[in-house]
């Protein structure tokens, strides 16, 4: 596929003990299936040509013979894949028998790697793997059986895939590190181990741990239906993980004997560069191997989330919610603490946002054991506010039990038009941020009346598009938002109200949802003679669910714009009639906008980061604030002409 993407996958086909001819049949008939789901990499278990359970006839030299003939016949009938696939086989070497893995990638063998490190059971059979790499002539072709081999794709530079196998995983020190450190992305594991209670799970939080360890994408395919069942029984668990996060699995016994998904090898270069700890071994004595792969594919299997801020999984996203709000709120009362601030000055505006921080700052105050009327949340009607959200802003100050404070700006923004001598009639930007500063103005000055500090209520996507008046809403003493993106802004917000209902508070609760149903604006424009919002910010900038999309990628991962729009095509298909031409002009403003606003974010007050995407120019994103957007925007289509 394109952009470092490879569709993986990992297959567990029913063997037959000791019948090499036939599983080879068996094999070759899982490969061409998978092939056909457009799948490039496939890894079969442990000593699958002869399955893994055949005990003492590893010495017979007849299924020794067997296994190599098979191995030739399954290069031979795959050469027409596009796939490169990896199949387990007993290989007879130098006087000693090994347990092999075969790479082979349109009809030629590339390798045979041994296995290293031996159970006691196996080494009644095998010998380890020896030292240095060992050329042979092997199942017809010229080879090298060697630990320390890693195959590149020559069309793919991102694409260098290395071997290890299941009980390696277990050591204190697994190959893959070191295969990892000598630019291994993707690891392949064949294996074989009996199942036993809890070993499922065991295996699982190995995989994740050594894919994020090693920063790579991780093929785990055991032994299963067909194996011995004489003293133990092999359940056919199939993983697929990457950089600690599992994409696909198939349970042991769950019946499955083909899993697939996309790897981003692309994101392991992008995670290793960023790694604090990560260090290439340029001096490792591998042999590279290249092959070829068509790399034309475009669809993904499973379409990216549309919220990668947030898990699928409702419990983990519930716990995921509960763990972001306490570092809203510890570091809020941490700072209230040492800021010794007497009251949190904040402006409430009905809006979610303002809401947020003001449900951050209760559970600030709760964990310091102080009443919730030290917050001071002030509403500060102007020509933009409707009755809507004023009433919001009102009641769930009241539900909260919180101070409230009215202070009507439109007199002294009037007073400040006339100083400056503009015309009020004029709803250009001055007259937008005029209303904002004011603001501001009197947030600080209160903080400073009351011995107290000003609680900024921006979130992560405004900060992004630029979307804040400078030294206006743009400014605080300590934004609790600034690490929050809009769409997850909404989602705190929701888990909130659900929280207040369980808890019998629904006259808060029914606060929540309805500022949760009313549309997001600055309100800084008069509202529609029904004294509806005018002014909607997503009608303006576009969907925030969309330019949190592209800030996650952009900033997490450091992906192309290009790249990104074809994430965004497969994750919003189902959403759009035509996804590349209406996502492409909200990408080209994201681009724009995220450049060109960058001044704003080089002087943000102090807040916590709640995630891995975060725009601190202190500690987390640092970029220039004159940094031209054209080459970014270049690689884009572009726009077409109006």
């Amino acid at each position: 596929m394109k952009d470092g993407f490879i569709r993986a996958g990992a297959a567990c086909p029913t063997v037959k003990i000791g019948n090499a001819a036939e599983n080879a049949k068996t094999l070759i008939r899982a490969a061409g299936d998978a092939a056909a789901l457009g799948v490039q990499v496939l890894v079969f278990p442990e000593l699958c040509l002869t399955s893994a359970s055949a005990g003492d006839l590893f010495f017979s030299p007849f299924l020794l013979c067997e296994a190599e003939s098979a191995l030739a016949t399954y290069i031979r009938e795959t050469s027409s894949l596009d796939m490169l696939s990896f199949v387990g086989l007993p290989v007879a070497c130098g006087g000693k028998i090994f347990n092999c893995t075969a790479a082979v990638e349109g009809g030629r063998l590339l390798g045979l790697v041994p296995k290293t490190m031996l159970s006691r059971d196996e080494k009644r059979f095998f010998s380890p793997a020896p030292d240095t790499g060992v050329a042979l002539s092997f199942a017809g072709q010229e080879t090298v059986l060697d630990t320390n081999l890693i195959f590149a794709c020559e069309e793919m530079p991102e694409m260098r895939v290395a071997c290890e196998f299941g009980t390696e995983l277990q050591a204190p020190v697994p190959p893959s590190c070191a295969h990892a450190a000598a630019g291994a992305t993707l690891i392949v594991c064949p294996s074989a181990t009996p199942e036993k209670v809890c070993r499922a799970a065991f295996r699982r939080r190995l995989t994740e741990v050594q894919s994020a360890r090693t920063l790579t994408s991780y093929i785990l395919a055991e032994a299963g239906s067909g194996e011995s069942g004489t003293d133990g029984v092999y359940g056919g668990q199939l993983l697929l993980a990457e950089n600690g996060t599992v994409r696909e699995e198939a349970l042991p016994f769950e019946g499955k004997t083909l899993i697939y998904t996309e790897f981003d090898l692309a994101r392991s270069l992008t995670e290793r560069a960023k790694s604090d700890v990560f260090e290439a071994d340029f001096d490792a004595d591998y042999t590279t191997v290249n092959f070829g792969l068509s790399l034309t594919r475009t669809t993904f299997s499973t379409p990216p989330s549309k919220t990668p801020f947030l898990p699928a999984d409702p419990t983990e996203r519930s716990e995921r919610m509960e763990l972001m709000l306490d570092i809203q709120s510890e570091g809020l009362a941490c700072r209230a603490v040492r800021a010794y601030a007497k009251t949190l000055v904040m402006g409430i505006s009905g809006g979610l946002d303002s809401t947020l921080a003001l449900l951050v700052a209760c559970r600030a105050l709760d964990r310091l054991g102080r009443d919730r009327s030290m917050i001071t949340a002030v509403t500060m009607p102007c020509f933009g506010t409707t009755a809507r959200t004023k009433g919001n802003a009102e009641r769930l100050c009241e539900e909260l039990g919180v101070t409230l404070r009215t202070v009507d700006i439109h007199e002294a923004v009037r007073v400040h038009f006339r100083d400056i001598g503009h015309d009020e009639s004029v709803t250009d930007t001055t007259y937008e941020n005029a209303q904002a500063r004011e603001r501001t103005q009197i947030l600080m000055d209160i903080s400073n009346a009351e011995g107290g500090m000003v609680v900024g209520t921006g979130d992560l996507s405004e900060l992004a598009l630029g979307w804040a008046t400078y030294n206006g809403d743009h400014m605080s003493m300590y934004g609790v938002n600034g690490g929050v993106p809009k769409t997850l802004v909404r989602h705190l917000v929701a888990h909130e109200a659900t929280l207040f209902e369980e808890r019998g508070m629904t006259g808060a609760a029914a606060v929540l949802r309805d500022i949760l149903a009313t549309p997001v604006s600055p309100e800084l424009l008069p509202p529609t003679d029904e004294g509806e919002i005018a002014q909607e910010t997503e009608g303006i900038v576009g969907p925030y669910e969309l330019h949190d999309f592209f800030l996650y990628y952009f900033v997490r991962y450091s992906y192309s714009p290009s790249k990104i729009l074809r994430l965004a095509v497969s994750a919003f298909e189902d959403v759009y009639e035509e996804p590349e031409k209406e996502i492409l002009p909200y990408l080209h403003i994201f681009v724009r906008r995220f450049f060109t606003q960058q001044f704003k974010r080089s002087c943000l007050p102090d807040g916590p980061a709640v995630g891995s995407v975060a725009l601190s120019p202190r500690t987390a994103f640092r970029m220039p604030s004159d940094f031209s957007p054209e080459a970014f925007l270049c690689d884009l289509p572009p726009l077409p002409k109006k």
